[in-house]
């Protein structure tokens, strides 16, 4: 399948350098870019060369909100792949980022494993939803 290239956007360095870490574990995942809010991340889109397979988002973010950020790619780069990542366990959260073209909503909570759960089932054309979500934790 060759290396996924993803690009995250949440307004934490330290959480965004952690999940960079996390995904070098992998052969096959490429982190190609981090930004701190979804401004940021509509701009960087516009000038990559190569774009990313997948945007991990955080919901709530400065300036532009992950879901209003997924509406944005939707419509600009319909096939990068969206993965919400948050604490938001609420159902209207979980709903708006579903309406608004996520293919994953993830929790902060999880395992860190997860996150390649997660990411591997949103590149093979699945769903995903956090299974601490089913769980009510």
């Amino acid at each position: 399948m060759g290396t996924f290239k993803v690009a995250l956007a949440d307004d934490h360095p330290v959480l965004r350098e952690v999940v960079r870490k996390v995904l070098s574990d992998s052969n096959d995942i490429e982190v190609i870019a981090d930004v701190g809010d979804g401004v940021a991340l509509l701009h960087l889109l516009d000038r990559l060369q190569v774009l990313p397979d997948m945007v991990i988002l955080d919901v709530a973010m400065p300036r532009l909100a992950g879901p209003e950020v997924a509406r944005y790619i939707r419509k600009l780069f319909p096939r990068i792949k969206i993965l919400m990542f948050t604490m938001h366990a609420e159902d209207e959260y979980v709903s708006q980022a579903f309406r608004a073209g996520a293919n994953g909503y993830l929790l902060k909570d999880e395992n860190p494993a997860e996150l390649f759960t997660a990411i591997y089932a949103i590149r093979g054309g699945h769903t995903y939803r956090s299974p601490l979500l089913e769980s009510g934790n």
